[in-house]
């Protein structure tokens, strides 16, 4: 068999691309640290959030496809954005977009993905193409070569499917429940504003991380960040139990019957209410009629007897068969001023008595 200089130049072209991308993808690593979040409940699962961004203009429909993300809606409330959006809404090139996924924790005490996103290789696909430039440095090429069993990073095939392990965790942060969002650090922004955007401290965030000082924080890196979720009724026995809602953001649950949003202007407190749709597993929601009360279903609310309190008929999770619900009291009035007066009234009296101490006592001394 002679020489082929045709096969030759082949060969070496695609070893110079091979040295390239490596070169590129150990740049990258010194740069920052692999996206990996710190999750000890082995084998917990919970609801997680990672931001992504698109090298390219793209739509939200591509997107949720991209990741796997069967329903649309959960991405509409993981952005807060109109339940009425469609897929075909442009994202423009570089549009951050939360996305919803499902995390677990491994057994190695970090926590990624649950088998999802899967991504279908394409022709002229490499493992840090994928990485790098699909999933914009969501992961790194060696994390998907690890979870996916590949001996050798350069051969794999177009059809193949490989799973793209996003980082995430199920912890609790300071002896709370969260939401843990993956949010990609830009270029010039700092652990303390990051912290103040996302309504944390900078301890939390550097404790989180592993990061000793906050001037290692590097622009790309994944962060670990908490994000506060709201209170609510939710009784243990239910389906969608603790359904942990993080801020801006909304949800649909019991069987799509129920829209639940968490924001701050409610006090982080769960705001639930029927959601028009038609329902998954039902063929029609069940009654969401507040128990105890004859004129309250889940989201209106009433003033009793007196006019400070405000009677609230809340979601409180599903069973197989039913909505539970149950009925919250909130007083909405602030304290009289008869209440201040006598307050500063008492306060005064206390300083009088304290000076006339004061007096007796350096009368007594001197």
């Amino acid at each position: 068999m002679g020489f082929n200089p045709n096969r030759f130049f082949f060969f070496i072209s695609r070893m110079l691309l091979v040295l390239v991308y490596a070169l590129a993808a150990t740049s990258r690593a010194q740069a920052q640290p692999p996206p990996q979040f710190k999750c000890t409940t082995q084998l917990a699962t919970c609801p997680a959030l990672i931001e992504y961004a698109s090298l390219d203009s793209t739509t939200l429909g591509s997107i949720a496809t991209l990741f796997g993300v069967k329903n649309l809606r959960n991405i509409l409330g993981a952005n807060s954005f109109p339940p009425s959006t469609l897929a075909n809404k442009t994202v423009a090139a570089k549009g951050i977009i939360r996305i919803p996924f499902k995390c677990r924790c491994n057994n190695n005490g970090t926590g990624v993905s649950d088998r999802r996103p899967t991504y279908k290789v394409q022709g002229g696909d490499d493992l840090y193409h994928i990485a790098a430039e699909v999933f914009s440095g969501l992961v790194t090429y060696p994390q998907i070569q690890a979870v996916n069993k590949i001996v050798n990073s350069s051969l794999i095939m177009p059809g193949q499917e490989l799973w793209i392990p996003l980082p995430c965790s199920c912890d609790e942060v300071n002896q709370t429940k969260v939401v843990h969002y993956g949010h990609v650090v830009q270029p010039g922004s700092t652990v303390e504003k990051i912290a103040q955007d996302y309504n944390t401290s900078s301890v939390t965030l550097l404790s989180l991380n592993g990061i000793a000082d906050a001037k290692d924080l590097k622009a790309g890196q994944v962060l670990d960040v908490p994000l506060k979720v709201c209170s609510s009724a939710i009784r243990n026995e239910s389906l969608d139990f603790p359904l942990l809602v993080a801020s801006a953001t909304y949800i649909y649950t019991a069987n799509n019957c129920v829209r639940c949003k968490c924001d701050s202007a409610n006090n982080l407190t769960l705001q639930c209410e029927p959601s028009q749709l038609k329902p998954t597993n039902w063929l029609t929601c069940p009654s969401m009629q507040c128990e105890g009360s004859s004129n309250l279903s889940i989201g209106n609310s009433s003033t009793s007897s007196s006019p400070c309190n405000l009677t609230t008929c809340a979601y409180a999770g599903y069973t197989s068969q039913s909505i539970l619900t149950t009925l919250t009291d909130q007083s909405t009035c602030p304290a009289s001023e008869g209440s201040r007066i006598i307050l500063r009234g008492r306060d005064w009296n206390y300083l009088f008595i304290a000076v006339h101490l004061i007096i007796i006592v350096y009368l007594f001394v001197f």
